[in-house]
């Protein structure tokens, strides 16, 4: 039943994980089918080996994020020092 109603109205997909800026995780609120972006920026079914791509873009977007705050924090101190 949830199907159909897809099939006629269109999914209602909603944001399940922001990877990065640009890469993001969909799911449709009705049938579940999930989504992602790929490389292209095109929406693309989320297989098994596009959640592992995502794990990794995650990680690594994680890691240089803290590592980009922590040389502001030791920049603005060495700023306020002087």
């Amino acid at each position: 039943m949830k199907n159909i109603q897809c099939l006629v109205f269109g999914h209602g997909f909603k944001v399940t994980r922001n990877v990065t800026y640009h890469v993001k995780e969909y799911a449709c609120k009705t049938c579940n089918k999930q989504l992602t972006t790929n490389g292209s920026g095109h929406l693309t079914e989320l297989t098994p080996k596009f959640k592992e791509i995502n794990d990794v873009l995650e990680r690594i977007h994680n890691k240089r994020m803290s590592k980009t705050k922590r040389q502001k924090v030791k920049s603005d101190l060495l700023v306020f020092s002087h």
